[in-house]
């Protein structure tokens, strides 16, 4: 079996305009889901206040903590679905569904009733 010089070199690690693409669509999926866990993070003070301020200011930060451990729980079970759905209808829009998915519920956050409103 003979192989071309092009085909040689590609195998020893030149990369694709494909491969370029693929690499750098994945990072942008991971940028984006771990700004989503860092925004959370960061104002985790802030939505303790905000949130479970009918608590003492301890538990209040734990509850707050312990929402930001369920999304890590659950992405394990996130990307299983979602893999297994992007490899039957396309990786692109799956990523696109998952982008739409975070965007909203980040948003839907952001207009949540604080404690004081609601009571």
């Amino acid at each position: 079996m003979s192989s071309t010089p092009s085909t040689a070199h590609n195998a020893a690690g030149s990369l694709t305009k494909g491969h370029k693409k693929v690499i750098f669509a994945s990072s942008l999926g991971t940028v984006f889901e771990w700004y989503d866990f860092f925004l959370y993070g960061s104002l985790a003070a802030i939505i303790a206040k905000q949130f479970f301020s009918g608590v003492n200011e301890t538990t209040g930060m734990i509850f707050a903590l312990l929402a930001f451990a369920a999304g890590f729980f659950v992405r394990p079970f996130g990307a299983a679905f979602f893999g297994s759905l992007g490899d039957r209808i396309g990786r692109k829009y799956t990523f696109l569904v998952t982008i739409l998915i975070m965007g909203i519920s980040t948003f839907l956050v952001g207009v949540l009733p604080n404690y004081a409103s609601i009571g």
